[in-house]
């Protein structure tokens, strides 16, 4: 009989009428940290691992994975591979939000590898695991021997029929016109994700004070469980210093490095040069063989560079290029600038410039999602982001879209996507594909405002048009500046990127990082009307170019013409498995799509092909009416009649009483096999239909009676 180990240590905490569990010493007990996190039926298993030595890596050398396995939801994978393979773009997208709270708060000296794993082992159909893996995976380094010492959590806050709810329900998600992932400390706010329809400022604010309130009772329960855990936490030394060294540098190269980092006298790429040069004369003024003061020096100079950036700003009210607080580089905006693209637009704004090209599809062009808590469903809305190594005139090899790529483009596709019409009105797929051509600082929100504008070339009716911009904040003890349109050094040396995109009505998309403790909520407020107002000037600017959709689309992208057919018609048009609809697929080279109501819409590059294809699908699923004539064909002779089709596939009966005016002895005295007769359609009983010939050839005799008596008058 096997021992039982010590019992594991369980906290619990309320949340949006939920109870959150968070379990440790039961399962993964060799990590350094691992915490079980229930809401729910959703459970998380989150845990945290270092190497034991150091590297020499200059950066904090922390892997964040997020990963959810199909068992979880009760599914087995689909495809040839029956297991699961590269991340989703959801789980990378989940990982980023682990890992950008999570790293700025670890010892700025600490190199040892470190990696955070979080698994979702079972999922229900209400509760979204992301949150749960964002405090897991805090809870798990706090309750390790790691040096993150500061614990955070994260909350996702909707406005649903008119009151903020935390952490909303899958299916509440879906209506809420607020979507937003606040990540805290006890004290300040240090990550935001949003979506949301247009709401104000106000409103934002709101819900980030509301979602910060439910995170301090998160974090009483992760310290209850660092109680109970009592860890013994690795010390970090700070970077070795040498203030003397730092002087003799500042003394000596000084102020040649500060007129080097004046990016209003020289270009980013001239600055950044004039740097590099500064940089490599204090390494060669230190002799090769001492390594160790080359470092201290090289550290000193990073230092130096960072001082007079944050001194310039909050002691002498200065950017780095001379801007305003509140000022917007200048901008250009041009659309129609491919000749073939169904839209495009070059947006410009300083040294970052985006291409965005849209290209509109069909039914069949949508995206295939797996997801754990649907069934399939496809996304008719897709953004793509590239940042090609020479818009920062580097040199590097073309890879797949990094975890920044898809970052990127999902904020974007964020601000955009509540924008776009309804599917029954546009029933097009989108792609919008956006190139940076330049970057010196959010290419992000230049996607935004290029790729509204993209979209608008192409004829898509958006609700409105959508701008993006980036905005920074320095801070030290008291003083602290909002900026407005952040450069490249701006975002490196500052203290927060926050990005805000939205219409002239409100907010449709935030992105917040951190890199210091935290913001509060008052300074929240100023940042988000700063932007309210930047984002007021890029749309007048974005208005002059092109202020609503075309009315006309390219000429080269896909036409749509709708036809609705009867319910019963469907399985007709379909065929067997689908040949029917084949057949007219490869006879016209349109692309079909028929929907559950008997909407068919017919997608093609031409309207010749178009009109071949609306004939046989009305040909296929045309329906006899009581009344009307039709020019039939004869298909087979009886003894009591003919049967003529009046459309392909569709016969009814021509009785011999009805063929002739006059009484006939032997249907074959008046037709023959493959004769085309009017007829008139009599009656229509269940799938039978009766014909009449002998009424059109009356109804022609006694016109022509008409015409001969008034002839003679």
């Amino acid at each position: 009989m096997s021992q039982a180990g010590p019992a594991p240590h369980i906290v619990t905490v309320e949340v949006g009428g939920r109870t959150l569990t968070l379990e440790t010493g039961k399962i993964a007990k060799q990590a350094n940290g691992s915490v079980l996190a229930r809401y729910g039926d959703t459970v998380v298993l989150v845990t945290a691992c270092m190497d034991t030595k150091a590297n020499d890596r200059d950066f904090l050398p922390l892997t964040v994975d997020y990963r959810e396995y199909t068992y979880s939801a009760g599914k087995i994978p689909g495809g040839f591979f029956k297991r699961e393979g590269r991340p989703s773009e959801r789980e990378i997208l989940t990982s980023r939000m682990i890992d950008r709270p999570l790293r700025p708060l670890f010892p700025e000296a600490w190199r040892n590898e470190t990696q955070i794993v979080a698994m979702v082992l079972s999922a229900d159909s209400e509760n979204d695991p992301d949150m749960i893996g964002i405090t897991g995976a805090s809870a798990a380094a706090f309750i390790s021997d790691l040096p993150f010492t500061t614990p955070v959590a994260a909350v996702r806050v909707g406005l649903v029929e008119g009151k903020l709810v935390a952490n909303p329900t899958v299916a509440a998600q879906k209506t809420s016109l607020l979507n937003i992932i606040v990540v805290a400390t006890e004290q300040a706010i240090v990550m935001i994700e949003a979506g949301a329809v247009e709401v104000s400022e106000d409103q934002v604010a709101e819900a980030l004070q509301f979602g910060h309130e439910q995170i301090k009772h998160i974090i009483a329960a992760i310290r209850e469980l660092h109680d109970k855990v009592k860890p013994n936490k690795a010390t970090v030394a700070p970077f070795a210093f040498d203030e003397a060294l730092a002087k003799e540098i500042e003394q000596k190269f000084g102020a040649q490095l500060h007129d080097a980092l004046d990016t209003k006298k020289y270009p980013k790429k001239e600055s950044y040069h004039r740097i590099d040069e500064v940089k490599k004369a204090i390494k060669e003024s230190i002799p090769e063989e001492d390594e160790e003061k080359r470092t201290l020096a090289m550290r000193a100079f990073e230092r130096l560079r960072e001082n007079y950036f944050r001194d310039d700003i909050l002691h002498h009210n200065r950017r780095p290029d001379g801007r305003a607080f509140d000022e917007i580089r200048d901008i250009t905006c041009e659309v129609s600038v491919l000749p073939r693209a169904h839209g495009s637009a070059l947006f410009t704004r300083g040294e970052t410039q985006a291409l965005a090209v849209t290209t509109l599809g069909t039914k069949e062009d949508k995206q295939r999602l797996d997801l754990l808590f649907e069934e399939e469903s496809f996304k008719r809305f897709m953004l793509h982001y590239n940042f090609p190594p020479f818009s920062v005139g580097e040199v590097k090899f073309l890879r797949g879209p990094g975890r920044r790529e898809i970052g990127h483009g999902a904020l974007a596709e964020r601000a955009l996507l509540n924008l776009l019409p309804p599917e029954a009105d546009f029933p097009y797929a989108m792609r919008l594909v956006s190139d940076i051509m330049e970057s010196n600082g959010s290419s992000s929100m230049a996607t935004v405002c290029g790729g509204s504008l993209s979209l608008m070339d192409a004829g898509v009716p958006i609700r409105a048009a959508c701008a993006g911009i980036a905005m920074g904040l320095v801070v030290e003890g008291d003083k602290a500046a909002v900026l407005t349109d952040i450069a490249g050094a701006e975002d490196h040396y500052g203290d927060m990127d926050f990005k805000v995109a939205g219409t002239r009505v409100g907010i449709t998309a935030l992105q917040m990082d951190i890199k210091v403790g935290g913001v509060s909520v008052p300074l929240m407020r100023q940042a988000l009307e700063q932007a309210r107002r930047a984002r007021l000037h890029i749309l007048d600017i974005m208005d002059q170019t092109l202020s609503e959709a075309r009315g006309k689309m390219s000429v080269y992208a896909p036409r749509l013409y709708l036809l609705q057919i009867p319910v019963d018609k469907i399985r007709d048009l379909i065929g067997p498995g689908g040949k029917k609809i084949r057949s007219i697929i490869e006879a016209t080279g349109v692309k079909i799509d028929v929907m559950d109501d008997g909407k068919v819409h017919v997608f093609a590059n031409n309207g010749t092909a178009a009109d071949a294809a609306l004939g046989m699908i009305r040909d296929v699923t045309a329906s006899a009416e009581i009344g009307k004539t039709y020019l039939g064909k004869v298909v087979r002779l009886a003894d009591f009649g003919a049967f003529v089709e009046i459309f392909p596939g569709t016969d009814g009966l021509l009785h011999i009483s009805e063929i002739a005016e006059q009484r006939i002895r032997d249907v074959r005295d008046e037709l023959k096999l493959g004769d085309q007769v009017l007829v008139k359609v009599l009656a229509i009983e269940g799938n039978k239909i009766r014909l009449s010939r002998k009424a059109i050839l009356r109804e022609a005799r006694e016109k022509q009676m008409k015409e001969a008596a008034g002839g003679q008058s």
